[in-house]
């Protein structure tokens, strides 16, 4: 466990909750990228794996606990994309 790890994972996950409350407020995902937020969950579960083969910690939660928060962001993306779609079209 490092200091430093703490704090990338701690400032990596403040900006999730806000997405989320953005998503869930307006039912908008435009300009989000479910590419991007793929990368970023794998990066999460790469760290988990790590985690648990050169020694396990409590940061371990931290990286479990911005996984969920991506994945709940990534599904809000593909629930409310269709609505987005329907907005853009002309007509």
């Amino acid at each position: 466990m490092s200091i430093a790890e703490i704090v990338m994972l701690f400032c990596f996950g403040i900006g999730w909750p806000i997405s989320i409350a953005k998503s869930l407020r307006t039912k908008i995902v435009a300009g989000k990228s479910p590419v991007f937020m793929t990368v970023v969950a794998t990066g999460y579960v790469a760290g988990i794996v790590h985690k648990y083969y050169f020694g396990w910690d409590w940061v371990v939660a931290l990286y479990v606990l911005n996984l969920l928060m991506v994945l709940v962001d990534l599904a809000l993306y593909f629930r409310y994309l269709p609505r987005d779609r329907v907005r853009v079209l002309p007509g």
